[in-house]
């Protein structure tokens, strides 16, 4: 996957073979071994469900205190510096400290593969629209109604991966789609039927426009990156180095055009305050940190993690935001925590469930006909990017 991830994976396999090899054979080095990958998961999860939960509650909170409001385009640019100073320093050290080395390597990699480097203009492009997006949908709804809501980012990843990439679904697959769909549905049902009270300064209606679009966005952008890049052998941070160049500069057109005037007479910092230093860090390095994780998490235990952040932003928003949760709220967000887990099951597990459902309800029309070949079986990595709308933009990334 990464470099840097790889070869913190191979001083891991490293370090273990030399361990094994010390010992004498036997189970003992075998169950050390399950209980680190076990420790692995368990904190991967932890990550996964923080990150997953905080930037919204962070930016949520950031956005609705008292006071001089910031512009979030300004901190939309801070989070792509950071970000790509971040891949910058830790591909300098990929190079154990020489910056000859990393000049040449910069310059094979950005100047002379340059086709490579322009491929990532398209998605950087709307990555940064849909950062922008995710600011005004979050300070038009609830941080549980935009958790929520949000998820359909993996209906539309999935239809353009049927789309562009020509990949084939399962039906649990269509069928949690559907059930995802309908939640999402009863949640904005009952945000327009009242939901409590909100400020005044808050549109429902225009934080569900840029909530659908950063979801429609997200989507093709994932789908998008995945085709362009297939085959590229560049390092997850060469290329998170590469988004956050274009990035930045791509921020500072937005800024310039949305914001740019009261930019330039208050100031780019204006507003800014710890808590909205919070948001940018943890938009800067918290996809970088899950980037790092990521690769000890299986997919149901994605899945499972977004139900987590799920129900931890529920919680915190009625502890820090007063939000109250009716039945009608309840019921969409467990069928689209539902939905998250049934679609994150992997091709096996879901034939297993339709099997079971199968034969409780009586003989099964689906077996394979005697004399035929079994249908050939997708690969881990393919189940992999079907789910990658659990992941933020840093880990797609290959």
């Amino acid at each position: 996957m990464a470099a840097v991830g790889a070869g913190g994976s191979t001083a891991a396999a490293g370090a273990g073979a030399v361990s094994a090899g010390a010992l004498e054979p036997g189970t003992a080095s075998a169950g050390e071994t399950v209980c680190a990958h076990r420790r692995l998961k368990y904190i991967s999860l932890a990550v996964l469900v923080v990150q997953n939960a905080s930037l919204i509650l962070s930016i949520r909170y950031a956005r609705t205190l008292p006071g001089d409001r910031f512009f979030a385009t300004t901190a939309v640019v801070m989070a792509e510096v950071l970000k790509g100073l971040t891949c910058l320093l830790l591909l300098f050290a990929q190079k154990r400290g020489n910056v000859k080395h990393l000049i040449l390597f910069l310059h094979e990699a950005v100047l002379v593969q340059y086709v490579d480097t322009l491929k990532l203009a398209v998605p950087s492009l709307i990555y940064t629209l849909q950062n922008n997006l995710q600011y005004v949908a979050i300070s038009n709804l609830p941080a549980a109604t935009f958790q929520v809501t949000y998820q359909l980012k993996i209906l539309t990843t999935a239809l353009f991966s049927v789309l562009m990439l020509n990949r084939s679904l399962s039906r649990l697959q269509w069928a949690s789609l559907l059930l995802l769909f309908t939640g999402v549905a009863i949640v904005q049902a009952q945000q327009a039927g009242g939901g409590g009270p909100r400020p005044l300064d808050q549109n429902p209606g225009a934080g569900l426009v840029a909530v659908v679009a950063s979801c429609l966005s997200s989507g093709f952008a994932g789908v998008y990156f995945e085709k362009i890049l297939k085959g590229s052998s560049g390092s997850v941070w060469l290329r998170n180095l590469q988004l956050g160049l274009f990035g930045t500069a791509l921020g500072l057109v937005g800024l310039w055009w949305a914001e740019g005037t009261a930019v330039a007479s208050r100031g780019f910092f204006f507003g800014y305050t710890p808590a909205v230093w919070g948001v940018v860090l943890n938009q800067a390095f918290g996809g970088l940190l899950v980037a790092v994780v990521v690769k000890y998490a299986d997919n149901i235990l994605k899945g499972f993690a977004t139900s987590l952040s799920i129900v931890l932003s529920t919680v915190a928003s009625i502890r820090l935001f007063g939000f109250h949760v009716d039945p009608l709220f309840a019921l969409g967000a467990g069928l689209v925590i539902g939905a998250v887990y049934l679609y994150s099951l992997p091709r096996g597990a879901a034939k297993a469930i339709a099997s079971a459902s199968a034969s409780a309800s009586g003989p099964c029309i689906h077996q394979q006909p005697p004399g035929q070949p079994p249908p050939p079986q997708l690969s881990s990595h393919r189940g992999d990017l079907i789910t990658e709308p659990f992941l933020p933009k840093s880990v797609l990334v290959k």
